[in-house]
């Protein structure tokens, strides 16, 4: 019936030889009782919804619903018999008859399907995670009816069989020529050896019926660019590196891949995904679970600091194919010896020019060290530098390398507007424009550089406008971050003031308006916040206030922004500071090709060389 997530607390026997549990220290005799009374009314419960929630269905399928519901009443009492004798070690904790006996779920644990609450058991027909023997049946009735509506034909053999990738028909009929004037089109650049050809629809990759299926559910009609070309890469089992805008998709372009191998394999957890935030993971891991809804043994956990421990170990030994954690939390359990990593197949580092920065890098490269050299190694990030490039030769092999676009530049659907604002008059600008009706969209997302600095924005933006203001940073607790977020997802705040944690990877598709507050330290920072504008598609604008405390990267801020055909503040483009910088740039370029033999300068380097000879 159930599948517990948690462990029965065992004990050992007093000296009169009675067992207790944890949670009931009575009398066996009294324990026996009442917890058998406890079933009677889960067994009644049961019937009950059978009866009323099934009447229309034929009496064959009625009996056959029926049985299922009542067989693990019947096996836990037995159980509940079993341990009336003395010598028992142990008596099962109930299982909860209603749903309303449920509590409601801490952040990051599992939530019911049905009702939303707890979902303290796995339903052992479908692996969805459920409540009560309420919500069990409820739960199974749908599935009853959403098989007999949809009846994907062969669906057994699709999964039964072993997947490999091979092109579809219509990929491979696609001539050198075509494939180069395709990828020309939509901004793709690849470098690597034997470069997957990339698809156009989703069923060119020839996945499950059921994966399909999810994948139209989920929203997924049509691959955006990155999809194209890193899904098929992927599904060849090649190391990459991808490099694509903010809100591209590439969080799909390497779940397929991720899931496909999983699905494959027979050992547990084979597929790990690692992040720089908690927000990032328990997104991603939403995303993972939506498109393995009823793919067989295909379950996920969730290793974040900032939620208990324990129900995340108990959610480990429930047979899990599929790690989403951040660093930190994983080298805890690690450490603890509560998990192996020796069965991993593949490895996602979502953000890799944060993961494999000064302060994850070497959390990173540990996590490394306990997975097979033999795995399947996919570095995402909207930017990637060249120290982490070169770092990333090192971990991978004989990787591909797929960008999307202007390698490291904003995306292209946000509107970007630089202010040359003095410190004593940005807050005036941003009442302005939050008064604005032509600019100001709610929810608004203001970035700001410390987390005191959130706070006292926020209740600032709140005391003068009388808006709807949140701030957000990482001292908050991970169950008000959570709400936070669900809130900015919800519309319920009008404005949300954050440091960075909200920065990188999330999907805040409702977020039109952007404003930079503080000028992030770096233009790869100020690429992912202002990517919170312009998601999935989508259009939106992203405000930057600027003046001389981000003098160290105004030549930076030219090189990336402008070439967007964004206008720059004359402040920004006569100062000294600009124009010093860009003299050191081409001093450094100069000095470079000096030092290198080309056709252009061989015949003066003879030349040269010919003098201080005769000189000598």
């Amino acid at each position: 019936m159930f599948v517990p997530r948690a462990l029965t607390v065992k004990r050992t026997a007093d000296d009169d030889g009675t067992c207790i549990t944890k949670k009931n220290k009575s009398s066996p005799s009294e324990a026996s009782s009442e917890e058998g009374s406890k079933f009677i009314e889960a067994e009644l419960d049961t019937k009950e919804i059978s009866a009323s929630e099934n009447d229309s269905l034929p009496v064959n399928e009625r009996t056959e619903l029926q049985t299922s519901l009542d067989s693990p009443v019947a096996v836990i009492e037995g159980t509940l018999e079993n341990a009336k004798d003395k010598n028992c070690s142990l008596a099962e904790e109930p299982i909860k008859s209603f749903c309303r006996t449920q509590r409601w779920p801490e952040p990051g644990e599992p939530v019911c399907v049905v009702c939303g609450r707890y979902g303290e058991y796995i339903c052992d027909k479908t692996d969805e995670d459920v409540c009560s023997l309420e919500c069990k049946a409820k739960h199974l009735l749908r599935v009853k009816e959403q098989e007999e509506d949809s009846k994907p034909a062969d669906r057994s053999v699709c999964l039964d069989c072993t997947y490999v990738y091979k092109e579809n028909d219509f990929v491979l009929s696609l001539r050198d020529g075509q494939v180069d004037n395709l990828r020309l089109q939509l901004g793709i650049a690849v470098e690597g050896q034997g470069v997957a050809k990339p698809i156009v629809e989703f069923e060119h990759c020839g996945f499950p019926d059921i994966l399909n299926c999810n994948l139209k559910k989920s929203g997924y009609e049509v691959p955006t660019p990155v999809q194209m070309q890193m899904i098929p890469v992927g599904l060849q089992g090649r190391d990459i590196v991808a490099t694509a805008d903010t809100g591209s998709g590439k969080t799909a372009a390497f779940l397929l891949p991720v899931i496909i191998k999983a699905l494959g394999e027979t050992e547990a957890p084979s597929a790990l995904i690692l992040t720089p935030t908690r927000e990032l993971a328990i997104q991603i891991e939403k995303q993972t679970k939506e498109l393995m809804i009823g793919l067989p043994n295909m379950r996920t956990v969730l290793l974040v600091g900032g939620l208990p421990l324990p129900p995340q170990l108990h959610r480990l030994k429930q047979n899990v194919k599929v790690i989403i954690a951040t660093p930190g939390r994983l080298l805890e359990i690690l450490k603890q010896s509560s998990i192996q990593l020796h069965h991993i197949k593949i490895i996602v580092v979502d953000e890799a020019d944060t993961m494999l920065k000064m302060g994850f890098q070497q959390q990173v490269l540990e996590t490394l060290e306990n997975i097979p050299r033999d795995r399947q190694t996919l570095l995402v990030s909207a930017t990637m530098p060249s120290g982490t490039e070169q770092l990333a030769n090192q971990l991978l092999q004989n990787p591909i390398k797929i960008t999307i676009g202007e390698k490291n530049l904003p995306c292209s659907n946000i509107r970007q507007i630089i202010l040359w604002i003095e410190e004593p008059s940005k807050k005036k600008k941003l009442f302005e424009i939050l008064n604005d009706r032509k600019l100001f969209k709610p929810p608004v997302l203001v970035f700001v550089e410390c987390k005191l600095g959130a706070d006292l924005l926020s209740d600032a933006v709140h005391k003068i406008t009388g808006l709807q203001t949140v701030s957000m940073h990482a001292d908050k607790l991970q169950i008000d971050r959570t709400a936070i977020l669900q809130g900015l997802l919800q519309q319920k705040y009008e404005v949300v003031v954050s440091t960075g944690v909200l920065g990188r990877g999330l999907d805040l598709v409702n977020v039109k308006l952007v404003v930079n507050f503080d000028m992030p330290s770096s233009m790869d920072e100020y690429v992912h916040q202002v990517g919170r504008a312009g998601r999935l598609g989508h259009s939106g604008t992203a405000i930057t206030f600027i003046n001389n405390n981000s003098k160290k990267l105004f030549w930076d801020v030219v090189k990336r922004v402008k070439p967007t055909g964004t206008i720059l503040p004359p402040q920004l483009l006569n100062s000294p500071y600009l124009h010093d910088q860009k003299r050191k740039e081409q001093q450094r370029s100069k000095q470079s090709q000096n030092g290198l033999v080309t056709a252009d300068n061989l015949v003066d380097i003879i030349r040269k060389h010919d003098r201080s000879i005769s000189q000598k």
